[in-house]
C-alpha cells in the first residue's frame, strides 16, 4: 500500500510538472506578436529622421512639428550598434547582431566572433509555424537582408549567400536583384536566378510580372524589373536608376502574398539611406527615409486592422554620416537644397566639394562618409512594443521579438 502511495505522489508530480511546462510553454508563444514587422532604416540615426521631418516640416511653412509615422508610435529607445572587434559597426556584423542576438566581426554575416554559425530569429520562427519575408531596397544578397538567411565568414561571399535563399526555404523574398549575379567573376554556370528556379523559388521581375507569376507558388522571389538576369548595383544613390517599385510597395506585396491567415514575420530594409549617407548627399538621404517611412505607413494600416495581435519595431544598424541638423547659419537651407535638388538631377551629379559647399550653404552638417558610433533610435507600437523601450543593446531585439 505504501508502494502505490508513493508510485501514485510520483506520478502527480510528474503530472504537475508537465502540465506546468506545457503551460509556460503556450504562454511563451502567446507572448509573441502574431504578425511581426522589422524595420531597418540602413544608417539611419535620429538626425536623419529629424532632417526628414524638418524637411516636411517646411514644406508646410513650419520651422517644426511635422512627423513621420514612425516617430508617431508610443514606445521609443536607443540601441548600441558596437561590433566584436569595432566600436563603430560595419552593416554585417550589426545586422547579424540584430537577427542572431550575439555580436560578430565587421564582415561576418551570420556567425559568431569565432566564426561559427548562429541561428537568426527568423529560423526561431519559423519553428514556430511563422511564414518568412525578407525585404529590402538594396540587392538581396547584400549585408542587411543576408543576415537574416544566411551564414558566411565574408559578407561579400555574394554568390554563395544567394544560394543559401534555397536553404531557408522562406517563403518570401523582395529586393532590387542581386550582386555578383554570376559569382565574381562571371564564372558560375548557372545565374543566381536560374539557381533559384531549379529550387524551388519562382523569380519575378517587377510589379506586373509578380501578380501574374506568384500565384498558387509555394516561395516567391521579387526582383526589380531594371535588374532583369543581371546584377544588381550596388552603392548606387537615388535618381541613378530606372523607377522601380518603391519599398512600399514591396512590403504590400509580401503582405498580400503571406497573407494574415496564418502567423508572419517580415524584416524590410530600407538600404538606400546608407548609400547616399555615405555621400553625404542630403536631399537624397530624405527621400529615402520618407521611402522608408512610406512602408512603415503600409504596416502600421496592418496594425490597425489587428492591433492586438500586431508588433511593428523600426530601428537602423548603425548610424551613417555623422549628421546634424544646424551647422553654420541658424536657419535650414532647406530653398537652397530643393533648387539644386531639382536641377541638377536630385543632387547626384555634384561632385564631393561641391556637395560639401551645398551643404554648409544649408546649414546641414555632415562629419564623416562613413559609419560612425551613434546609439540608434528604436521605435514600436503594438503587442510586446514596451519592451523595446529605454536603452538597450542590438543583440537583445531578438529575446525581444521572441518574446524572451
Amino acid at each position: 500500500m505504501r508502494l502505490q502511495s508513493i508510485i501514485t505522489a510520483i506520478l502527480t508530480i510528474a503530472m504537475t510538472f508537465n502540465t506546468v511546462s506545457f503551460t509556460s510553454d503556450a504562454k511563451k508563444k502567446d507572448e509573441k506578436a502574431k504578425y511581426i514587422f522589422l524595420f531597418i532604416g540602413d544608417g539611419m540615426g535620429a538626425n536623419h529622421v529629424a532632417t526628414a521631418e524638418s524637411y516636411l516640416s517646411y514644406l508646410q511653412g513650419k520651422l517644426g512639428g511635422v512627423t513621420l509615422t514612425m516617430s508617431q508610435f508610443p514606445y521609443y529607445g536607443t540601441a548600441n550598434s558596437y561590433s566584436a572587434d569595432k566600436n563603430i559597426t560595419d552593416s554585417s556584423a550589426a545586422g547579424t547582431a540584430i537577427s542572431c542576438g550575439v555580436k560578430t566581426y565587421n564582415g561576418g554575416l551570420g556567425v559568431d566572433a569565432e566564426g561559427n554559425p548562429v541561428k537568426s530569429m527568423t529560423y526561431d520562427l519559423r519553428e514556430d509555424g511563422y511564414k518568412i519575408g525578407v525585404m529590402s531596397t538594396v540587392p538581396i544578397n547584400h549585408a542587411t537582408p543576408g543576415a537574416f538567411y544566411a551564414s558566411s565568414n565574408s559578407r561579400n561571399d555574394y554568390y554563395d549567400i544567394s544560394t543559401q535563399i534555397v536553404k531557408s526555404d522562406f517563403d518570401f523574398f523582395a529586393g532590387s536583384g542581386f550582386i555578383d549575379f554570376r559569382g565574381k567573376k562571371g564564372e558560375e554556370k548557372e545565374a543566381i536566378d536560374v539557381y533559384l528556379e531549379k529550387n524551388g523559388y519562382e523569380v519575378c521581375y517587377g510589379i506586373e510580372e509578380f501578380k501574374k507569376d506568384s500565384q498558387g507558388k509555394d516561395k516567391v522571389v521579387f526582383c526589380q524589373e531594371s535588374n532583369r538576369a543581371e546584377s544588381a548595383g550596388n552603392y548606387v544613390s537615388s535618381g541613378d536608376i530606372p523607377a522601380d517599385a518603391t519599398l512600399a510597395e514591396m512590403l504590400q506585396l509580401g503582405i498580400d502574398y503571406l497573407t494574415d491567415e496564418e502567423p508572419f514575420f517580415i524584416m524590410c530594409e530600407g538600404g538606400d539611406i546608407d548609400w547616399t549617407a555615405h555621400a553625404n548627399k542630403t536631399m537624397p538621404m530624405v527621400m529615402d527615409v520618407l521611402e522608408l517611412d512610406e512602408a512603415v505607413a503600409v504596416a502600421y494600416e496592418f496594425y490597425k486592422k489587428h492591433p492586438k495581435e500586431t508588433l511593428i519595431i523600426v530601428t537602423a544598424d548603425h548610424e551613417t554620416g555623422g549628421l546634424s541638423l544646424g551647422a553654420g547659419p541658424e536657419i535650414i537651407g532647406w530653398e537652397t537644397l530643393i533648387e539644386q535638388w531639382e536641377k541638377d538631377g536630385k543632387q547626384n551629379n555634384l561632385g564631393w566639394k561641391e556637395n560639401s559647399d551645398l551643404n554648409r550653404k544649408s546649414s546641414i552638417g555632415w562629419t564623416t562618409g562613413g559609419h560612425t558610433a551613434t546609439p540608434v533610435p528604436v521605435f514600436s507600437i503594438g503587442k510586446g512594443a514596451e519592451k523595446f523601450s529605454g536603452r538597450m543593446d542590438n543583440t537583445d531585439i531578438k529575446g525581444k521579438i521572441l518574446g524572451k
